[in-house]
């Protein structure tokens, strides 16, 4: 049995915003209260503050002077920034997680692609569009790295659920299939070429 860290209050706490705020629940510019959030978790203030610092570190809130903590909006130059950043990283990540991607971890990774062209909305595919990434990446064996890049995948998660919520068609992803096959052939560099397009078509899409 594998050993599961213990999620610590903070962690919960901001975990739980991170949700709200992604998902649309909380919209952009909205006050988060700290007496309130202590209530509805029964939390001392302290974790609340460490809570709001990691959605902060994440780009999901902004503490104003004088104004509090309220919810970051969330613009097109953002997503152009996220996407870039992201194509950047993922590359890293992938060139050094590929000596290390066996058979199994490549046919999970079509599985959650194929659960992903299957998905009835955006946050089932999203949920598999970022399995499939991980799966992928997390062989490299940098946390920092790989924490930095989930941070990016739940940016790019805000607007997409945003932009997709009332046009959602579920989409056929070539991309994964193509960086798969370019794995399995053992063609890091086509790979890298196929994630980069993928990354930034988002951007692309939405960030004109």
């Amino acid at each position: 049995m594998s050993y599961q860290p213990a999620v610590s209050l903070a962690e919960k706490i901001s975990r739980d915003l991170a949700g709200r705020i992604v998902s649309g629940e909380i919209a952009p510019g909205a006050r988060l209260r700290q007496d309130h959030i202590a209530v509805e978790f029964g939390a001392s203030h302290v974790p609340v503050r460490e809570a709001f610092q990691r959605l902060e570190a994440q780009g999901l809130v902004e503490n104003l002077p004088r104004r509090g903590v309220r919810v970051a909006p969330f613009s097109l130059e953002d997503l152009r920034e996220v996407a870039g950043m992201r194509a950047a990283l993922e590359v890293l990540a992938l060139r050094n997680a590929a000596p290390h991607l066996t058979k199994a971890i490549l046919d999970e990774a079509e599985d959650a692609t194929r659960a992903g062209d299957h998905a009835g909305d955006v946050h089932a595919w999203e949920e598999a569009n970022r399995h499939f990434h991980q799966l992928i990446l997390a062989p490299c064996a940098m946390p920092r790295l790989l924490r930095t890049i989930n941070d990016l995948h739940t940016a790019s998660a805000r607007f997409l659920f945003s932009v997709w919520r009332a046009e959602w068609e579920t989409p056929t992803d070539r991309d994964h299939r193509a960086i798969l096959a370019a794995l399995r052939a053992g063609d890091v560099d086509a790979a890298a070429t196929l994630l980069v397009r993928h990354v930034e078509w988002i951007g692309g899409k939405y960030g004109r």
